[in-house]
């Protein structure tokens, strides 16, 4: 097995990010097939009894949050790092496109929501980041769509850089507030990325999984990847890091997202809550009362 160091993944605002250098494919962290689903299950394991820890200790939630372009993986991601974690304190929402309701809202609304509770996990699988990735290279969604008032998009630039502040500020309010805040960007190759959507093609199980707007999005990769590198570098902190992780290789990507929020739940300060000795004392007498009613 390969030694695994989260930081070369992690963005948090230190250093400028430049997608162009982003590895989509990097040497496995795994020897075998058999490697792969022993760590898989160990980190299910670990993140099982960590979740369970905090569901306990009640003081902190995780909101884990997804960004990438179709078919990088995220679906398959949620399902297999997740599989094996309680399902009472995971809590799993994904965003399509805004409804009729949604657009009548401010752009966090939907999302604002479903943040975690304390004490469990949330996935977002997209989230309020498409506003600064599919609106920000589609303007046309914000202009014909948002119902903002005309004064307020005059100049899209200043529209884009507020929503980074109000993300960034968010992000600030949920650590404040004990929800800790861990983004991955999945980081899929144009090519492999045209693989995976020709299989959904090819293979007929796979066909509902298959938009003719993925092909319109191809068509606009550049403007995607200067649209993920300007949100990254804008709202990457060291308290809401993102985590590029290449995509080209799914196990790598699975066992990779699972060792980062292992990481992240460790760096956690709870524990069990204590019990005294009295209260011990005082449980303790219910166990000859429960053998007591067996008996009846």
């Amino acid at each position: 097995m390969s030694s695994f160091n989260s930081d070369q993944y992690r963005v948090d605002g230190t250093q400028k990010f430049d997608i162009t250098k982003a590895k989509t494919r990097l040497k496995d962290i795994y020897d075998n097939k058999q490697e792969y689903e022993s760590m898989l299950a160990e980190s299910a394991r670990e993140m099982d009894e960590l979740q369970s820890m905090m569901y306990a200790h009640n003081r902190y939630g995780l909101l884990v949050i997804f960004q990438a372009m179709d078919a990088a993986g995220k679906d398959g991601t949620i399902k297999h790092v997740l599989s094996g974690v309680n399902p009472v304190g995971v809590k799993i929402h994904s965003f399509k496109r805004p409804s009729d309701t949604e657009l009548g809202h401010d752009f966090l609304w939907r999302t604002n929501a479903v943040l975690p509770q304390r004490g469990t996990i949330t996935i977002f699988n997209r989230s309020y980041y498409e506003e600064v990735l599919v609106v920000k290279v589609d303007p046309s969604i914000l202009l014909n769509s948002q119902r903002l008032p005309l004064e307020l998009t005059s100049d899209l630039d200043k529209v884009f850089k507020h929503r980074y502040s109000d993300i960034k500020n968010l992000e600030k309010y949920l650590h404040r507030n004990g929800i800790r805040v861990v983004k991955f960007f999945l980081n899929v190759s144009k090519e492999e990325q045209a693989e995976r959507l020709i299989e959904r093609i090819e293979d007929p199980s796979k066909n509902w999984k298959f938009e003719e707007q993925d092909v319109k999005v191809r068509e606009q990769w550049d403007e995607y990847m200067k649209a993920y590198e300007d949100c990254i570098n804008e709202t990457a902190s060291k308290k809401a890091p993102w985590f590029v992780v290449p995509a080209d290789d799914k196990k790598n990507l699975r066992l990779t997202v699972g060792k980062i929020i292992v990481e992240e739940l460790k760096k956690m300060d709870m524990s069990y809550p204590d019990s005294s000795p009295e209260r011990a004392s005082e449980l303790h007498h219910f166990i000859d009362v429960i053998k007591e009613q067996n008996t009846k």
